[in-house]
């Protein structure tokens, strides 16, 4: 076998897969290195929501696409991807939250997003189970929605195989050497050569990008989430509770809920451990907004990683080492973002240049911390 590329994409998330779907399909020779399987990490772990409701214009740019990416891909793969628009219903119980709604709410209008501030009364009548108690308002973007991403993945692998690119799974990368191009060398010995490389590892890229002495941003932390036993469909939304100790939570089309929330303080490092807090958590959470959850049964519970970086903001961009490049640091918007990421990364490995103006994403931006996106 010939082990050499044009491009190696180390990381079978939906980020490299994506950026791997997108190159395929310009006759690229590429090859897809994941040390698990595919969707081992943060995206096979992730609960499946896709907004548009963000205060970057590049954000949101980005997010229009990848709905229009995602309402398409039942055709082009041959089967459903269970994408379903229900909507994000984001919800504000003090002042403080209702004013950056308003600030982020035009600035999503002014990008055409069909979102509206609603009131208790409108938020009842949307979703009518929900316990609109200390509620002032909310934000509401109909168009946003939901997939299924292993179906996602499945896809973008099913396309990428069809065009002869390859596969190196549960084989971890031990060595990552630039001479005139990449040499990649396997947990087993295999040597891989590649022109370009994209690092697209989630929580483990700022370690590889140690090993060609890369020095980035990124901090990894860990986020638990939980699925339920199925029961007739009663609301359609994302519902997501802003408070500190709140959380985010949606019925899936098959009738199953899904949630989590963000742990105050956040849990530092690479883990995929669950705790006995999470649960007793979740369900207070939960059931505080929609009573009637109280008697779903619980089928599973897990832990994943968010890699977050400073601003909130990914790192999309080639690094200081020419043919080097990274996608990482999604602080847990990965999966929404992937389809249109990937679409534009392939162009810009192939092309040298971008679609979009993505300085706000750029590996040597000046980085200036919050915790918005933490919420």
């Amino acid at each position: 076998m010939n082990n050499n590329y044009e491009v190696a994409i180390i990381g079978g998330g939906i980020i490299g897969m994506a950026t791997a779907y997108y190159l395929s399909k310009k006759d690229i020779k590429l090859v897809v290195i994941e040390k698990g399987y595919i969707g081992a990490g943060s995206t096979g772990r992730c609960i499946g929501g896709i907004r548009q409701q963000f205060s970057n214009h590049t954000t949101i740019r980005l997010m229009k696409q990848s709905i229009e990416l995602f309402s398409q891909m039942e055709d082009e793969f041959g089967f459903t991807v269970e994408f379903y628009r229900g909507g994000y219903l984001l919800l504000a119980h003090d002042k403080n939250t209702e004013k950056v709604f308003k600030k982020n709410i035009k600035i999503q209008q002014k990008e055409k997003i069909n979102i509206s501030l609603l009131s208790p009364d409108d938020i009842k009548k949307l979703v009518p189970h929900i316990n609109t108690d200390g509620i002032i308002s909310g934000a509401f973007c109909p168009d946003d929605g939901q997939a299924f991403p292993f179906a996602v993945l499945r896809g973008y692998k099913k396309i990428i195989t069809e065009n002869r690119g390859d596969f190196f799974l549960r084989k971890e990368v031990v060595k990552l050497n630039k001479n005139k191009n990449f040499s990649i060398i396997l947990e087993d010995g295999t040597k891989i050569e590649a022109e370009k490389v994209l690092l697209s590892t989630g929580p483990w890229t700022r370690e590889l990008g140690e090993k060609v002495g890369l020095n980035l941003p990124l901090y990894p932390e860990r986020h638990e989430a939980m699925i339920t036993e199925r029961m007739p469909k009663f609301f359609k939304q994302m519902i997501v509770d802003y408070r500190s100790d709140g959380c985010y939570f949606h019925q899936l089309i098959n009738g199953q809920v899904i949630g989590c929330y963000t742990p105050v303080p956040n849990v530092p490092g690479i883990r995929e451990d669950a705790s006995f807090e999470f649960l007793p958590n979740i369900a207070w959470r939960m059931t505080r907004l929609v009573p009637s959850l109280k008697n779903a049964s619980v089928l599973r519970h897990w832990g994943g990683c968010y890699t977050m970086t400073p601003d909130g903001n990914p790192i999309l961009d080639e690094s200081e080492i020419e043919g080097l490049y990274v996608a990482s640091g999604m602080s847990g918007h990965g999966f929404m973002f992937g389809p249109a990421m990937g679409k534009h990364l392939a162009k810009f490995i192939v092309e040298g240049k971008w679609d979009m103006d993505f300085k706000d994403f750029s590996i040597n931006r000046s980085f200036k911390i919050s915790r918005e996106h933490l919420k």
